[in-house]
């Protein structure tokens, strides 16, 4: 069984930094693509960013400045730094995983990061 657990999440002053990250556990034989998103209460979840095996990356608008996304392959964890977080960035974050074989979709139960004015 594939587990994704989250880490980093807390309040954060507007300006500040946070870094998320995520944990891979369980049988998978390979991973393609890694990375996280996002959800308000009332909305679609939406991408904030994603890495393939290859270091690909793909940011959400909103964020492309100011996120960087890692990965450690060896290790199957991703990492979200965002740095000059802002009052939208509030919401609850996912870490997602896509299997390179099945191309199922796994994700993470969510962690908390809520910005303060």
């Amino acid at each position: 069984q594939v587990q994704l657990v989250e880490s980093g999440g807390g309040l954060v002053p507007a300006g500040g930094s946070l870094t998320l990250s995520c944990a891979v556990s369980g049988r998978l034989s390979s991973i393609d693509a890694l990375g996280w998103y996002r959800q308000v209460p009332g909305k679609q979840r939406e991408l904030v960013a994603v890495v393939t095996h290859s270091g690909s990356t793909n940011y959400a608008d909103s964020v492309q400045a100011r996120f960087t996304i890692s990965r450690d392959n060896a290790k199957n964890t991703v990492a979200l730094q965002m740095n000059n977080l802002e009052v939208e960035d509030t919401a609850v974050y996912f870490c997602y995983l896509r299997s390179w074989s099945t191309s199922h979709e796994y994700w993470g139960q969510g962690t908390q990061v809520t910005v303060s004015s």
